[in-house]
This record gives C-alpha cells, sequence and structure tokens, in this order.
C-alpha cells in the first residue's frame, strides 16, 4: 500500500480539533471522507501535531495509506473538490514516501505561532484567528522575560492538567516575540509540545505585557513547577501550527 504525505492547512474555527471524535466535526473525520469519496475504501489518517479546538494550521502534515497508486496531483485535487465545497480546509501538496515515514513520529521541530492583535477596535476581518487584546502590549518586555524558558526545562506550570504526556521535559529552541504591524506575534520551535504549552506561555506573556507581572516572573513560575502558578490560557484562535521538519 503507497504512503502519502499530506500538508494540509485548515481553519479551525468550525472544528472541535483535529482528531476524529462523536461529539462534534474534525479535520481528521473531514479529510478521511474527502479521500475515501475517490479512492473508494475506508482510510486513517496519522497527523504530526493534534491541534485542539479552533486552534488553526497553515502547514499541518499527516500521512495517509491507499491500496492502490494515485498521481500525486489526483490525491490533492480530488480531495479538494469535496473539501472546498463543505469545511475550510485545503490539502496543499501530496506526495509518496516510504513506508518507514510516521508523521508524528517522524517529525524532528514543529513550528508554532501565535497572534495577538493588541489594539482598541476589535477585528472585522481576523476575528476567530486573532486574540483581540484592546490595549498596547509591551512586546520587548514580553519577548525578554520569554528567554528564562528557551532550553531543557520542567514545563509542569505550562502543562494542561489532563495532558497525557509521559513527562513534563521539553526543550524549547526558539520563543520570540515580535511586533509585526498592528499585532504581537510570538513564534514557539521544539520537537514536541506539552497539551496547551504554547497558550499556557502565551496567556503568561501576556501578563507581562500587560505590566502586570515582572519580566522575572515567567522564570519564577517555571521553577516553581505548579500549574496554578500558570496564568489563564491563551484562547485557541490565535494559535497556528506553521511547520514540521523531517
Amino acid at each position: 500500500m503507497p504512503r502519502y504525505k499530506l500538508v494540509i492547512e485548515y481553519d479551525g474555527t468550525p472544528f472541535s480539533g483535529w482528531q476524529r471524535q462523536l461529539n462534534g466535526p474534525s479535520v481528521q473525520q473531514s479529510v478521511e471522507e474527502a479521500i475515501e469519496a475517490f479512492c473508494g475504501h475506508a482510510v486513517r489518517l496519522h497527523c504530526a501535531g493534534r491541534t485542539d479546538a479552533g486552534v488553526h494550521a497553515t502547514h499541518q502534515v499527516a500521512h495517509v495509506d491507499l491500496a492502490r497508486e494515485w498521481r500525486t496531483d489526483v490525491v490533492r485535487d480530488a480531495a479538494n473538490a469535496r473539501l472546498k465545497s463543505q469545511v475550510p480546509v485545503s490539502v496543499l501538496s501530496a506526495e509518496i514516501v516510504s513506508d518507514a515515514f510516521d508523521a508524528r513520529i517522524s517529525a524532528r521541530r514543529r513550528y508554532y505561532i501565535y497572534r495577538i492583535l493588541d489594539r482598541r477596535a476589535p477585528p472585522a476581518l481576523d476575528r476567530g484567528r486573532v486574540w483581540h487584546v484592546p490595549v498596547k502590549l509591551d512586546h520587548e518586555a514580553m519577548d525578554r522575560s520569554a528567554k528564562a524558558l528557551l532550553g531543557h526545562h520542567d514545563f509542569t506550570t505550562f502543562r494542561a492538567a489532563e495532558c497525557q504526556a509521559n513527562s513534563p521535559l521539553r526543550t524549547l529552541d526558539r520563543l520570540d516575540v515580535v511586533r509585526e504591524g498592528a499585532e504581537v506575534v510570538v513564534y514557539a520551535h521544539a520537537r514536541s509540545f506539552l497539551h496547551h504549552q504554547v497558550r499556557s506561555i502565551v496567556g503568561s506573556l501576556k501578563m507581562v505585557g500587560m505590566g502586570r507581572w515582572p519580566e522575572a516572573k515567567i522564570g519564577q513560575i517555571l521553577a516553581a513547577r505548579e500549574r496554578a502558578q500558570c496564568a489563564a490560557l491563551a484562547p485557541s484562535c490565535g494559535l497556528y501550527l506553521a511547520g514540521v521538519d523531517y
């Protein structure tokens, strides 16, 4: 059975998350059904990172095994023919890979971005795609405090209570906070992330940007290794899975 690597883009707003589930529509189910419609048999997608409800992706990666070999442009276009009329999901590319490729296990680094619109007026065009904070944030203070989280640490403070990872230890390779026009954008790179890790970090950095927390507090709550020390979780609407390296 040939294995295909898919790069997928989606607006997470109408979905209950990536993973197929009983209580709502999922990205996984939508793409699987689109592929099944042209290939004629049941399929199962495996992705690089299972995004939560409302989280978007500009570069999600998944793999799928098909019963026969199809041209890669046919896989892409046939799936999109069904998707485009039903849900905000697009297969950007498809390529045949070896059986040893696994979208999750083979991943070497994952890239996330988080968008904050820090202006008084709410968004019109980007509603549901940014976190609207109606006060100007000190992005430079946020960036300085973020550097305490770089490297290998116990991220218990920034881990969801229901996180199923075996260990809270992770290595952050990049955590930058920059201003891009009217937005403050957080860039986070690591081989893997804990459940809600990026949103937990952004929620706490926002407290620094508003002047409610001193810059040193981010390092202090990291060292505390207590979930209760974390600020409120940033909403899912501003988070994007933006790339995966193999």
